[in-house]
């Protein structure tokens, strides 16, 4: 191996000690649907030293995939800025960490939106909801890692910043894709087998 559903925040602080950073994305994939929601909740308190204000899964209703997100809350405090984030038309459902500079700018593209919170989550998800990924790619500024899934196209998009400043690590076999902030999300899950990519290792020495 290489290296409508119901958002549920439960909090946690940063212990003594503990680092925080900002936030921390995870997800599966799985052709196990039965196990997936009890395995997102393992992989997501596996990252919870990243975000001290909160955490959250989401899980969809057929079950093979299920995003996951720790929370440090920068322009939205309130719960309107929980993750993982379902777009108005329920159509998208994202995971996202990272900090969008444009965000007022992406906002004005999207005169008579009804905004439920002030969060650049929320303008990124909806913009990507109304004008596509690519296109909210190539315009947005920021420092972000995300992971986007089209409930209807059944596709799961994972993205990052052109400069690759959060990171988002994946691993594949088949039958279970999954992907995290930090290696030890995808360790904690009970399937994941690590094993050595020699070309990986070869690019690397």
């Amino acid at each position: 191996m290489r290296s409508m559903p119901a958002c549920c925040p439960f909090r946690r602080r940063a212990g003594p000690g503990e680092k925080t950073e900002m936030c921390g994305i995870t997800g599966i994939f799985s052709n196990n649907p039965q196990d997936v929601a009890s395995e997102i909740e393992v992989m997501t308190q596996a990252l919870s030293h990243r975000g001290p204000d909160g955490q959250g899964i989401w899980v969809d209703p057929e079950g093979r995939l299920a995003l996951g997100h720790t929370r440090l809350a920068i322009l939205d405090l309130s719960p309107t800025g929980t993750q993982p984030m379902v777009c108005a038309s329920g159509r998208f459902a994202m995971t996202y960490n990272g900090e969008l500079y444009n965000c007022a700018e992406l906002r004005r593209d999207l005169p008579g939106h009804v905004w439920r919170g002030t969060s650049d989550t929320e303008v990124f998800l909806e913009h990507a909801a109304r004008f596509g990924l690519i296109t909210t790619l190539n315009k947005a500024n920021g420092m972000f890692a995300l992971a986007l899934w089209d409930r209807e196209e059944r596709t799961l998009c994972l993205a990052r910043d052109r400069f690759g400043i959060k990171p988002l690590i994946w691993s594949w076999r088949p039958g279970l894709f999954l992907f995290g902030s930090e290696m030890r999300a995808i360790e904690s899950h009970p399937r994941f087998q690590p094993s050595l990519e020699p070309a990986a290792l070869d690019a690397c020495l």
